[in-house]
């Protein structure tokens, strides 16, 4: 497969990079600053310089063209603001679903967040209320589009070592994941039909995560 990772420079995309290169398929990581392309070029990935906040869908679509499966993995990150955590979180979203329809890419998998269906309800940050507004924007854009979609709402992200073990359902409740299951989740969910057309929670578990992706 040719698999194209928005957020290229991210934990979990990193992580992902090395996990496919390492089964072969060819992985493009789309980044804007030039500084990360060493990493993913150590990860086993090819680095594509476009900043999200600043190209069109077109642009984007060109290096989209012949790619098997888009992912959306892209964040504003901590420390960021309210702005960019829309014109990130929910208007990058928005374009790369957009040129993976002009590339003609229909598997796309959108990395959510856990509670982004309940923000007001969740916390008092204003700030984190507004993140998981904009991936909950991100999330409705995406259902109403025409592509073989995925979303993963991972729960709080740790730096745990993998144990490949998870639960990976429709709801799962709170819970934590390490990156390291993630990006494993990930991977198999490129070839994972089962998956269309669903939003699904992952905390860590006590199911492999391949049988987990088979249970689908």
């Amino acid at each position: 497969m040719r698999v194209v990772i928005a957020g290229g420079h991210g934990q979990i995309a990193l992580r992902l990079t090395k996990l496919l290169a390492g089964d072969g398929h060819e992985v493009v990581g789309l980044v804007r600053n030039p500084d990360h392309e060493a990493d993913i070029t150590a990860a086993g990935g090819q680095a594509a310089i476009l900043d999200l906040e600043q190209v069109d869908a077109a642009a984007v679509a060109e290096v989209l063209a012949g790619a098997d499966v888009a992912i959306f993995a892209a964040g504003a990150g901590p420390g960021s603001g309210k702005a960019r955590k829309d014109t990130v979180d929910r208007g990058a979203a928005a374009l790369f679903a957009d040129a993976a329809e002009q590339a003609g890419v229909r598997r796309h998998i959108q990395v959510g967040s856990m509670g982004a269906d309940r923000a007001d309800a969740l916390t008092d940050d204003e700030v984190f209320t507004v993140y998981l507004k904009a991936k909950w924007a991100a999330e409705e854009n995406l259902r109403r589009r025409d592509l073989d979609w995925t979303i993963l709402r991972p729960g709080g992200l740790t730096d745990d070592p993998g144990t490949g073990l998870v639960r990976l359902e429709d709801k799962t409740g709170n819970g934590r994941i390490s990156r390291d299951d993630v990006a494993l989740v990930l991977a198999g969910l490129c070839d994972t039909p089962a998956a269309i057309g669903r939003t699904l929670e992952l905390v860590a578990g006590q199911t492999p995560a391949a049988e987990a992706l088979k249970n689908l």
